[in-house]
């Protein structure tokens, strides 16, 4: 449906003069929620286990720090084109509106649905996580993971169910605490006098005086997932106030706070622990509070991370939601799914998301589900990196509220790293990228049926 159909109070008019109910969701989101969509995106559980993988490769404490901090100039470097094109076409999506943009519906929706099922699984898998990281702390012992992981589901459905305003207020107080919590952590692995560098730490891998290339690979794939997410902001330029100015704003200036914090994790795990130790270690940073504080730092880092964890999933099904909006208001998808209510939530496409993640939860195989849907989102970001090229030789009068440097160099280095990244997963395991590859496509037919029946509608 044409943008221009909808009147004054958001609502589509029929023919007749009568309302259907509103399709428009409500631009009530600040600066504030686009950082915290950016930060609570990225910043998960990943950031405790993965300075051991990366050590395992750099034998060296300041080389640790750079490659680190590398990683956020490439989000930054990478976010370049995202940014660009999500400001320019501020709606609702993320990358399937662009991408519809630039290459057509159908490229548009494939793109979208990458996004859709990389959240979906990824909702089941963190879900689980969280069970896991519930009963470490011996909370509802008795409750099977399976259980606890699609009540957290109907949990943050429930919260998202409400309205905007309240999935808004929630995912930036989650991102707070976990921020926080972490900021906290390193001022305290800094401050606190602990044992001298040297104490036994179990050490379960054999450092080599030279990085080997294997290793190196894996701590760039690592650096990269712990990365990942710094693309949230343009799920919601529909209902942030000013998108072209802040959806700029929260993803380059979240992707800074996340690289600092990254730097200073690190930093802080170092001051406590050797690099031979961290790379020992399988959750490097709860070694490096355990000799800090003692057994009690189990539980503060399980705590921590069950609050990240379901911050995570709030943002995941709240940006899952858009897409399956937005695919519907443009008819790809049934339009009940584009029904939004006066809170601002559109519960029909909630419920949507709710049931596809509670499906991949339902599965099982959780690391198989990981291993397939990994090339997913680095997918879509790569369409949206060639939509960005595209854009600009197709549509060089579309406004740009904000242009990339050095075009179209960056968006071709952004396009070849994601390229790349696809190419290395699947290369590892082929078969799960030819299962990754049909899942993709398994909706296409469905597609081109729509696009016929609305075709053959517009002529009558």
């Amino acid at each position: 449906m044409d943008q221009n159909a909808l009147n004054a109070s958001g609502q589509a008019e029929h023919p007749g003069g009568g309302h259907s109910a509103p399709v428009q969701l409500l631009r009530v989101l600040g600066l504030i929620f686009g950082l915290a969509v950016v930060v609570g995106g990225v910043v998960g559980a990943g950031i405790l286990r993965a300075p051991g993988v990366v050590a395992s490769a750099l034998t060296s404490g300041p080389w640790i720090l750079v490659a680190w901090a590398f990683g956020g100039v490439s989000a930054m470097l990478a976010a370049m084109p995202l940014v660009e094109a999500g400001a320019s076409i501020p709606r609702a999506g993320g990358s399937y509106p662009i991408a519809g943009r630039a290459f057509g519906p159908t490229v548009g929706f494939v793109t979208g649905w990458l996004s859709w099922l990389q959240y979906v699984a990824s909702n089941a898998f963190i879900s689980v996580v969280f069970g896991e990281f519930a009963h470490r702390l011996g909370l509802a012992p008795g409750v099977p993971n399976a259980v606890l992981a699609g009540g957290l589901i109907l949990a943050v459905t429930a919260i998202n169910w409400i309205g905007t305003r309240v999935s808004g207020g929630s995912q930036s107080l989650g991102s707070a605490i976990k921020g926080g919590a972490l900021v906290l952590l390193v001022l305290v692995l800094f401050l606190v006098p602990h044992q001298p560098v040297g104490s036994p730490v179990a050490v379960a891998v054999s450092l080599a005086p030279v990085t080997s290339l294997g290793a190196l690979i894996m701590a760039v794939r690592v650096i990269y997932s712990t990365y990942a997410g710094w693309d949230g902001a343009i799920f919601f330029s529909e209902e942030v106030e000013n998108p072209e100015r802040n959806v700029a704003r929260a993803t380059f200036w979240g992707i800074g706070l996340v690289s600092i914090l990254y730097v200073l994790i690190n930093a802080a795990a170092l001051h406590v622990l050797t690099p031979h130790e961290l790379a020992g270690s399988t959750l490097a940073v709860g070694d490096a509070a355990k000799r800090v504080l003692g057994p009690i730092s189990d539980q503060l880092i399980t705590l921590g991370s069950l609050i990240s964890l379901a911050a995570i999933v709030n943002l995941q099904v709240m940006a899952a939601s858009r897409i399956t909006f937005a695919m519907a208001r443009d008819e790809i998808l049934p339009k009940a799914l584009a029904v939004v209510a006066p809170g601002g939530s559109p519960r029909r496409s909630l419920l949507a998301v709710a049931v596809g993640s509670l499906a991949f939860a339902a599965i099982g195989h959780y690391e198989e589900i990981v291993r397939i849907y990994a090339p997913w989102s680095i997918g879509a970001i790569l369409m949206v990196c060639l939509s960005a090229i595209k854009l600009r030789i197709a549509e060089p009068d579309l406004p740009r509220p904000w242009k990339m440097p050095l075009f179209p160099w960056i968006a071709i280095a952004a396009s070849l790293v994601q390229a790349s990244l696809i190419a290395v997963m699947v290369l590892d395991y082929p078969l799960g990228g030819l299962y990754s590859a049909l899942v993709v496509i398994a909706p296409l037919p469905y597609v081109f049926w729509r696009r016929r029946k609305l075709s053959g509608e517009g002529a009558r």
